[in-house]
């Protein structure tokens, strides 16, 4: 017998708020939910099958036990971190922190080899096992073989790769598609060829290159070329600004800002819109935005005004800085506090910045930090795993959110009661309707869906709270209690 996560009797002194869904009132469809194997994922994959089994299945699973608990939370896309060649560099790299360098398929020879990366490779593996259709591959720096200092990190803010070394970028990055192709089954739907292009990269703190808007124009035009010559299918994501203000302003980068309309205005001279590998959409990451919530509220309409229609996507976040005090980054955080405010992150993300795609930083973490969905000790043999709220709470959209999904409109009749209480609404292409319910207050929610193509009797729910993570239970009619400090998918059937 499930196991009820709600309280299904309302509590008789509280009316519920109203939830007006409305089917024919559309916005963004959604394209994936994601997280990244940087960095642990090249030592974890060779862990011991007991523990990579079981991060596989937390990132991966669609599977249910016998009494429904869902035993993953479902992410529809995986992000992998085509290494710069760090990684054979070691101490000489200038990363001191080995877990930041990353290995790169390509030998000083010119020649390549597969069993590199291994770890990685066995998480694509494993994703794809699980059902996972699409994937990104991204690049912190171009390979050490081709930067201007043989580092896979840059001088004083300096690009550093020169116009004369695009070209072989694109034949790097064609090779590793063919190569992962060939020898796992994988195939990346999707090339990041630069990564928050913004910042100086010049600490050695991991691997990364900065960019303006003209050196990532030709370098992407570089890619695209090598690639129609190929006939690699592999689409072009750019630029994943390193926060949202640079899509719409220059900030204090002219020359690396207003990215909407530098790659996607006709009338630019960077524009990059005929291309043939193209993906006619930007992404951006959500760090420094976030907090306080109107100030994240404003960003994200500007985000939504300067796209004029181009599909967005959210391509990096975790819990970053101090966030108007609302929520520091540091310090491990399995809780609730942490995830009460991701889920909030990703709901505004969604509801006002119209994303099509959500997608997580580091998907396992060795840190004491909020960065990770999974927290592992830093071994590169074995060692302890522990999910966190964080993951399932994520879990409560991408596991019933599934590509290809339309939001519609869900309005809540007591303005009041949306300071604490945010809910959106979306229908699958399987015609079922999943809405996803926070309740960040300390006490109950009563709540009335009224959507009359919702047939009643069919809404199941699942709740992560402090109890526990997706808990399944039954929803008899359409009105349901939503325990305080959680956030509650229900998903029911829509009459034809």
């Amino acid at each position: 017998m499930l196991c009820s996560a709600l309280q299904t009797v309302v509590a008789q002194s509280s009316p519920p708020v109203q939830v007006y869904i409305d089917l024919q009132r559309t916005a963004q469809t959604i394209h994936n939910f994601a997280a990244s194997d940087a960095w642990a994922c090249q030592f974890t994959g060779n862990w011991p099958d007991s523990k990579r089994v079981q991060l596989a299945d937390w990132l991966f699973s669609m599977d249910t036990t016998r009494n429904g608990q869902p035993t993953g939370i479902g992410l529809s896309m995986w992000r992998f971190n085509i290494g710069a060649g760090s990684t054979e560099q070691g101490s000489n790299s200038g990363i001191g922190d080995e877990w930041r360098r990353a290995a790169c398929f390509r030998n000083t020879d010119g020649t390549y080899n597969w069993q590199k990366q291994a770890g990685q490779l066995w998480f694509l593996q494993a994703a794809k096992a699980r059902g996972v259709t699409r994937f990104l591959g991204f690049l912190n720096s171009p390979p050490v073989a081709f930067t201007r200092n043989s580092k896979a990190f840059a001088d004083k803010g300096i690009c550093n790769l020169t116009p004369d070394k695009y070209d072989s970028v694109g034949i790097f990055l064609r090779d590793v598609i063919l190569g992962i192709q060939k020898n796992t089954g994988v195939t990346l739907s999707y090339i990041s060829p630069v990564n928050e292009p913004q910042w100086d990269w010049s600490d050695g703190g991991q691997e990364g290159c900065p960019y303006n808007n003209e050196q990532i124009y030709g370098l992407t035009k570089a890619i695209d070329q090598q690639f129609s010559a190929a006939g690699i299918k592999s689409q072009l994501l750019i630029p994943e600004a390193g926060q949202f203000n640079y899509l719409y302003a220059s900030e204090n980068k002219p020359d690396k800002g207003m990215q909407v309309k530098a790659f996607f205005d006709p009338q630019s001279s960077t524009y990059v819109g005929h291309l043939k590998n193209i993906y006619h959409g930007i992404a951006a990451h959500s760090y420094f935005t976030t907090s306080p919530a109107d100030t994240a509220t404003a960003i994200r309409k500007r985000v939504v005004a300067a796209l004029k229609g181009i599909p967005f996507w959210q391509s990096e976040c975790c819990i970053l800085g101090s966030n108007a005090g609302e929520m520091d980054g540091g310090k491990v955080d399995l809780g609730m506090d942490a995830a009460l405010y991701i889920a909030r992150v990703i709901h505004t993300d969604l509801t006002v910045a119209n994303a099509a795609a959500w997608q997580w930083w580091l998907a396992m973490s060795p840190y004491d930090y909020k960065d990770g969905l999974i927290y592992i000790d830093k071994n590169k043999t074995d060692g302890q795993i522990h999910d966190t709220k964080m993951l399932w709470v994520l879990g409560n959209y991408s596991r019933f959110v599934r590509p290809g999904a339309t939001r519609v409109s869900a309005a809540l009749n007591d303005s009041a009661a949306a300071a604490h209480l945010l809910v959106s609404a979306y229908k699958n292409t399987d015609n079922s309707l999943n809405v996803v319910v926070i309740n960040s207050s300390q006490t109950a929610a009563n709540v009335a869906i009224q959507c009359r193509q919702l047939r009643a009797g069919s809404i199941r729910s699942y709740t992560t709270n402090a109890q526990g993570n997706l808990q399944p239970g039954y929803v008899p009619g359409r009105t349901l209690t939503v325990p305080p400090r959680s956030v509650v998918t229900l998903t029911g059937k829509i009459n034809k």
